[in-house]
């Protein structure tokens, strides 16, 4: 009984050792996912107006002949970046993104398509390395805090091979959307070649500007699209970062709570058998004095 009493001990013992740390990292979390929104929020208006001046540029172009907004004829290899995390204890936040990945590819390669994944986060290189899938790029050490610079190196990998005759014929990017504190969905776009619409004005459109071009469109484009490209990477690795504080932290919540229920069921049936070791050694006291009378009104 005093072994059980001793084992149920340490148990305890490291369940709430393993309650603080998923304590202090829920706590880690919740101060970091302010920080991410904030930085989320700020690039929202730069994605906004290069997206609308590229939109605009299109739009006011007789006619629309780039090689990052014309889609190639017969498309044989696709890239494809999948945005993970450097560091776990963030739930499914990882594995929903690589299948989402896993999803694509199986519909692209249904296309005939070759896929090349562009993989950020330490999660995701791991994985595609563990599988032995080659990769066109890997980026890591900034996925909760990335920098301009980042998206602008990856940006230009893309960007590369997208204009390489051998190379990338389309570029698709898989990563995790911010919507709440408790609501993060992983999201599909591709990115290039762009996907010229035409639509109906209405009075709730956006109108986007009008330009005039010297020399040409063309070389506005070649201007624009290099930095669109880019800020919609860097807005996907911000929301990404910030879906990862989020799932951080509503992971680290659902352990420490685990952990503490864990901890009164034990503290329960450590208390339970020490009841029933008190228990016996009454039992086995009275016993005694009871043996001890019966010999003594024997003697006599």
């Amino acid at each position: 009984m005093g072994a059980q009493l001793r084992l149920l001990r340490r148990r305890i013992s490291s369940v709430k050792s393993t309650a603080k740390i998923t304590r202090a990292q829920e706590l880690i979390a919740s101060s970091r996912i302010v920080k991410a929104q904030q930085r989320m929020q700020e690039a929202l208006p730069y994605e906004r107006e290069i997206t609308r001046a590229v939109t605009g540029v299109v739009s006011n172009a007789a006619s629309v002949d780039h090689p990052l907004t014309v889609a190639k004829e017969n498309p044989a290899k696709a890239g494809v970046l999948v945005v993970t995390s450097d560091s776990g204890f963030c739930g499914g936040f990882n594995a929903n993104v690589l299948r989402e990945a896993e999803a694509l590819r199986g519909l692209l390669e249904g296309r005939g398509m070759t896929v090349v994944p562009f993989v950020t986060g330490r999660k995701g290189v791991t994985w595609h390395t563990f599988r032995n899938r080659e990769m066109g790029g890997s980026w890591v050490g900034f996925s909760r805090k990335p920098a301009y610079a980042d998206a602008k190196e990856i940006a230009n990998t893309l960007i590369d091979s997208f204009k390489d005759e051998n190379g990338i014929d389309e570029i698709h990017i898989v990563s995790t959307e911010f919507v709440s504190m408790l609501t993060q969905n992983v999201v599909v776009k591709r990115v290039l070649p762009l996907e010229v619409e035409e639509t109906e004005a209405t009075d709730s459109t956006v109108i986007p500007p009008y330009f005039e071009f010297e020399p040409t469109a063309g070389d506005v484009l070649e201007s624009l699209l290099p930095r669109y490209v880019e800020s919609r990477i860097f807005t996907a690795l911000l929301q990404s970062a910030a879906s990862e504080e989020a799932a951080r932290r509503r992971a680290m919540k659902s352990a420490t709570d685990n952990a503490n229920e864990l901890m009164r069921v034990l503290t329960q049936q450590m208390n339970q058998a020490r009841q029933a070791e008190i228990t016996q050694e009454i039992s086995e006291i009275v016993g005694g004095a009871n043996a001890l009378a019966d010999a003594a009104a024997g003697k006599e």
